[in-house]
């Protein structure tokens, strides 16, 4: 059977550089570039590789820091810090290196990583699809066959979702996880949500009124607190909804995935060329 593997590339990669860079270990090439993040990227994209086994990978990106959602609401993300200097040398650099190592690329400008993921994952209903990163609002895409692993510290350690697994825990469905984002809001992605409705009131509303929709139907059987906080914040809770939701017809070039037959022969010479040397520890690690 195809098994996809998607993973989360700026995730993995902001996650990767800030996790050396509160000590300053920027691991700076011979060419003087910092390599960090990339460092780390390629050994949470190896270990994924290695544990899930999969026929295919592919590398999602965002392609820029605005998208289509900024249209529709300009603070869309805005409350984010610009990415520190270190860093920024590294998005198109890691790129390059994922490429050479036989990595597919994925971005299209306009849309997040998370929109070309969905609509893999979508287009992929025949096969099994595994996802990684670190953001669970990547939940949403839960399927019969696609689960979701969940970077935890270290390398090689997840939290893993199936479909299964996040009906019983959350006794709600992953498509009504985007009602409950919509309510609850996002101060990571900057919408609000409905103010003075948090995680624990959002989920209880979904699983007692399913959806959005159905909730404004039934406005009246709230109480007087939720009905008017609600009903003052509707028009910023349909907006926050449609945020929330993965867009799940990014217009991607066919083929989409290129089958992963593991690492090419000249993946050491790769390492060695862009001074990886914590990645070239880790491979031989890797391979004992």
């Amino acid at each position: 059977m195809k098994h996809t593997l998607l993973i989360d590339g700026m995730a993995l990669l902001f996650r990767s550089f800030f996790a050396t860079a509160v000590t300053n270990q920027f691991m700076y090439n011979d060419k003087g570039l910092p390599t960090n993040g990339i460092q780390g990227f390629v050994k949470h994209t190896l270990t994924a590789a290695n544990i899930i086994q999969p026929t295919h990978v592919a590398i999602c990106w965002d392609m820029g820091k605005d998208t289509f959602r900024n249209e529709s609401f300009s603070s869309y993300k805005s409350n984010r810090n610009a990415p520190p200097e270190q860093l920024i040398p590294q998005f198109d650099l890691v790129k390059e290196i994922a490429e050479e190592l036989h990595f597919h690329n994925i971005g299209v400008k306009g849309y997040e990583a998370d929109d070309c993921i969905g609509t893999i994952a979508k287009a992929e209903s025949e096969g099994k699809v595994s996802i990684v990163s670190g953001d669970k609002d990547l939940l949403q895409l839960l399927s019969p066959n696609v689960d979701l692993w969940l970077v935890k510290k270290g390398f090689g350690t997840y939290e893993t979702y199936t479909l299964d697994r996040f009906v019983s825990e959350y006794e709600i469905t992953p498509r009504q996880f985007i009602d409950v984002k919509g309510l609850m809001g996002d101060t990571s992605d900057g919408y609000p949500g409905v103010k003075g409705i948090g995680e624990k009131t959002a989920f209880k509303l979904i699983k007692e009124y399913g959806t959005v929709e159905n909730l404004l139907k039934n406005l009246d059987q709230l109480t007087p607190g939720q009905r008017k906080k609600i009903t003052e914040d509707e028009e910023m809770l349909h907006i926050s909804r449609k945020l929330a939701e993965i867009y799940c017809e990014v217009p991607l070039e066919q083929p989409v995935i290129r089958e992963w037959n593991g690492l090419p022969d000249h993946a050491a010479k790769v390492i060695d060329d862009h001074g990886l040397r914590s990645v070239k520890i880790f491979m031989e690690q890797l391979a004992k």
